[in-house]
């Protein structure tokens, strides 16, 4: 493939400043003028208060969460006031309340991985049936009668009313292991696939209605960039087990059916080698790399130091030709062995003759052509993770639960002010003169150091007011080296020299 030398990869010039001039200094779009000047600037002006007020409501969420208790540890100082066992069976209610939360967490990691992932590792088999009806062909006008002119003679025109319908069918084949899905739940055929084609191996000059391809395509779900009020998940357009479409002809045509599949991530044919390591011919790029760490892990091929480090073995050296795998940088070392998933081609031919329309054996009538397709099956735990995330009783739960530790907080908040109390007349009942002495002196630092006068009272040198900074000469500390330079510092600043 040709390189655009106007390209960003190709571009080879370096951006010049008139390039920005250019780019920065040119006329842009003028804005329109609004047709009620009053109208827009009570909007803006209602727009501006909104973003106050919700401006005002977020700090005072942020201020209200940043004042909420969070310890429910009890102090261990507490036991002795409390009678019986309850502070030690509190201790051990919250050490399983921590081991608990560690198990929740890793089930909930594992939940999460599991319902990211649209497929999981299994494959059903998706069976197509296509056959094709026949109507006005000209054995059966003449065996109607209804062609022949009044001297027994059969007219062959242009105007020929022959037709044939093609009928696409498909069903996924179900699982004997696994429990019947209900006709709303089970998978239909426009769910694996998001475009199908039917290309006639014919000239479009020489079809009696033009056409060399017929194209179906699923309607896109709507995304924030891509809005679809339009899109219907459960129309016919969208949701199908059956595709029929007629066109004219009076000649067997052979076709093409052209399979475009639909996944949400992109899905790639894997290069022989990976395919033989991994076991399967198609994946993503997350079930390849989740492929080769497996692989890795149950061939024991991990570093001892690092384990993200896998040593290649054979299979793995003479894929990649390499002797040692990062595992940080395993994507892109398996990106040239991810080529583009191609659409499944199904031939057919479309036959219009007798002996297929209406045989005279006993052999079925428009006997249909029968494929056996291998599809990846969606996540079954998907809709079941959803239903439980989503549910009320979850929901209410999960604020019964918040609810109950922000009171448990509270109490324990509680509990500390009052300890705190307790040992504040503890210790005053027990040296009264002493306790007051001391509580007196530590009330009066705390004010000195609001009022900031802790360097005068205590005439020390933090506020330079010590015996060290009234010493002249050059052993003070006015001539060290450091105080030359701040000065010297200072009236650079100032603008002066010298």
């Amino acid at each position: 493939m040709q390189r655009n030398p106007n390209s960003a990869a190709g571009h080879k010039r370096k951006i010049s400043y008139a390039d920005l001039a250019l780019t920065y200094n040119a006329a842009g779009p003028l804005p329109q003028p609004h047709p009620n000047p009053q109208q827009q600037a009570a909007i803006t002006a209602a727009q501006l208060q909104a973003q106050q007020l919700e401006e005002v409501r977020r700090r005072d969420l942020a201020r209200r969460q940043s004042r909420k208790p969070t310890d429910r540890d009890i102090p261990d100082d507490v036991a002795d006031a409390i009678v019986g066992d309850g502070l030690q069976r509190y201790k051990r209610l919250r050490e399983v309340e921590r081991r608990l939360d560690a198990v929740m967490m890793r089930k909930r990691l594992d939940v999460k991985d599991n319902a990211q992932r649209e497929y999981a590792r299994r494959e059903g088999t998706l069976r197509l049936w296509i056959s094709n009806t026949v109507e006005g062909q000209p054995w059966q006008v003449i065996e109607d009668g209804t062609g022949v002119d009044g001297d027994g003679l059969f007219e062959l025109g242009d105007n020929s009313q022959a037709t044939f319908r093609v009928k696409i069918e498909g069903r996924l084949l179900d699982n004997t292991d696994e429990d019947e899905p209900s006709p709303e739940k089970r998978p239909r055929l426009s769910d694996f696939f998001k475009a199908i084609t039917i290309d006639f191996d014919r000239n479009p000059a020489l079809t009696p209605d033009g056409f060399s391809q017929i194209e179906w395509r699923k309607q896109q779900a709507p995304t924030q960039a891509q809005p679809n009020p339009a899109y219907d998940p459960n129309s016919p357009e969208n949701s199908f087990d059956c595709l029929e479409f007629e066109r004219k002809g009076d000649e067997n045509v052979n076709v093409t059916i052209n399979l475009t599949r639909d996944t949400e991530r992109e899905r790639y044919k894997l290069s022989p080698g990976l395919a033989e390591i991994l076991d399967t011919e198609e994946d993503d790029m997350l079930g390849a790399v989740q492929g080769i760490w497996e692989y890795a892990r149950a061939m024991h091929l991990q570093e001892d130091d690092d384990k993200r480090t896998i040593v290649c073995d054979e299979p793995l050296r003479r894929l990649f030709n390499q002797d040692r795998l990062s595992f940080p940088y395993l994507p892109d070392i398996l990106q040239p062995h991810l080529k583009p998933l191609p659409p499944l081609k199904l031939p057919y031919t479309i036959r219009v003759d007798k002996s297929y329309i209406s045989p005279s054996d006993p052999t079925a009538p428009s006997q249909r052509t029968i494929y056996d397709l291998t599809v990846p099956l969606p996540n079954p735990t998907a809709h079941h993770i959803t239903r439980y995330a989503t549910s009320k009783t979850h929901l209410t739960s999960l604020s019964t639960i918040i609810h109950a530790d922000d009171n448990l907080a509270l109490l324990v908040q509680k509990l500390h002010a009052t300890n705190a109390k307790r040992k504040f007349y503890e210790n005053l009942a027990k040296d009264p003169r002493g306790f007051v002495g001391r509580w007196v002196g530590s009330q009066k630092r705390d004010l000195e150091v609001i009022l900031a006068e802790a360097g005068r009272a205590g005439g020390g040198g933090e506020e330079g007011q010590g015996e060290e900074w009234r010493k002249g000469g050059e052993g003070g500390v006015w001539g060290s080296v450091l105080a030359k330079e701040s000065v010297g510092l200072w009236c650079a600043r100032q603008g002066k020299v010298n």
